[in-house]
């Protein structure tokens, strides 16, 4: 059975004096299923919403009106390093081993925690990057000032600075107010990849972010706080700041996107609520979907960790109570990316002129596949063998070599001392046969 872990960090000041809850402690490492336990803990840290991010190897927490960033290293199960900024960080996210960071003056900085390269872009937002989201090759931001730019990541991060003038290839603008959160789907085609966008201003609107095309706008009772993609992208987790949770579906009865839907300048107006929370609960600050998308996890302003069932629709159990503001739930994938290299140590953000140097753990040999590799690695018959066989099949058979030869004399001359010793012995029954008859 998989094992099923997320991650939780709280922010502010505990809401009672409970001494059951552990003090000091700002970011848990949770064990969902097969049953529920708090594995690990993390102190001294109070991150805002969308200021944490887990690798394999590590967490990255931005604190709390501060210009700098707690790194945790969850292989040792201590805090790494303590790391400063010329700004205060006000989102980030993982791209690979890059943090790529917004901050409050509108900037994008871009982290090798590999090399400790820094690359920093111009202030292209007007007010501060709200949220961030990383695609293999692209990021997407959003910002208090309403606008969504999306950024190429290769140009980023280009080794010679003279290259790139550091501007988004677009910029998305149908929003009116400030954006509070993004997701983005996985896929990297330009005709199947959309980013969905949440804005004070009571809509979701889905983006096909690589032509800047606006798809559909969502419209929502009361202005959305969270959201989050179905793992496949066919549904949207949306949580609202009057407690209820919607769960509109892309490509349902009513598809949103695709061949049968209709045109992208119709809004379509979401009433329909999947869910909703008590008020001494709060609305959900942070949400998260596990890897199948059957489960669903909110936290919230009075420091419960709620968990939903997508399949039964229930009422939610509550997992845990961290007696402070719950801002960020993050699931860890059962499936683990395979990579040459891990991160064992982070290398230290410097902007100074120095040797480009990858500092990292190698995962495997580095040396070329054998053929016996790739049988291993194989599920099945590699079709290269499978028609290496066949081919071996068709040809005539070849001149026997000289070992061959000497094994077949060597079992020609065993076969006839098995034989003489055979008839040796059937002779001998046969005299021992004629001896007793004739006595009696």
């Amino acid at each position: 059975m998989l094992s099923e872990e997320f991650v939780s960090a709280i922010c502010g000041p505990p809401l009672s004096s409970n001494t059951a809850i552990a003090k000091d402690v700002g970011i848990y490492c949770h064990a969902l299923s097969p049953t529920y336990s708090v594995k690990s803990t993390f102190k001294k840290s109070s991150t805002p919403v969308n200021c944490l991010a887990v690798s394999e190897t590590h967490a990255f927490a931005a604190q709390h009106e501060k210009a700098y960033i707690h790194v945790y290293s969850r292989l040792r199960g201590n805090q790494e390093a303590f790391v400063a900024f010329p700004e205060r960080i006000r989102c980030l996210t993982l791209a690979g081993d890059v943090l790529v960071m917004g901050t409050t003056e509108g900037r994008l900085m871009l982290w090798e925690t590999c090399t400790g390269r820094l690359v920093s872009t111009p202030p292209r937002h007007v007010q501060a990057v709200s949220c961030v989201v990383a695609t293999p090759y692209h990021v997407i931001t959003g910002s208090d000032d309403s606008d969504i730019h999306v950024w190429s990541l290769p140009q980023l991060l280009e080794l010679d600075p003279a290259a790139t003038e550091h501007e988004p290839e677009h910029s998305l603008s149908n929003h009116r107010a400030a954006i509070t959160a993004l997701s983005a789907s996985p896929s990297v085609s330009i005709d199947t990849n959309f980013c969905v966008s949440a804005s004070k201003d009571k809509s979701c609107i889905i983006w096909n972010y690589q032509t800047g095309d606006a798809l559909r706008t969502l419209l929502f009772p009361s202005f959305p706080l969270c959201l989050s993609l179905d793992p496949s992208s066919r549904a949207i987790c949306v949580a609202c700041e009057d407690g209820t949770l919607y769960f509109p579906e892309l490509f349902g009865e009513k598809p949103l996107l695709g061949p049968q839907s209709e045109e992208a300048s119709t809004v379509v107006q979401v009433s329909s609520a999947f869910g909703a929370t008590q008020p001494d609960v709060g609305p959900a600050t942070c949400l998260s979907l596990s890897y199948d998308g059957t489960v669903l996890l909110t936290g919230h302003p009075k420091g419960r960790v709620l968990k939903w069932d997508m399949a039964d629709n229930k009422t939610p159990v509550e997992l845990a109570n961290l007696n402070a503001v719950v801002t960020n739930l993050v699931f860890t994938s059962p499936f683990p990316a395979e990579k040459t290299t891990k991160t064992v140590t982070i290398v230290k953000p410097s902007q100074a002129e120095r040797a480009y140097t990858f500092t990292a753990q190698l995962e495997s040999h580095q040396g070329p596949q054998t053929r016996f590799d790739l049988l291993l690695n194989s599920i099945g018959f590699p079709q290269e063998e499978l028609e290496n066989a066949i081919a071996a099949l068709g040809q005539p058979a070849t001149a026997e070599s000289v070992g061959e030869q000497e094994l077949r004399k060597q079992n020609e001359e065993l076969w006839e001392i098995i034989n003489e010793q055979k008839a040796l012995q059937k002779h001998t029954l046969q005299r021992y046969v004629e001896a007793k008859t004739s006595r009696s």
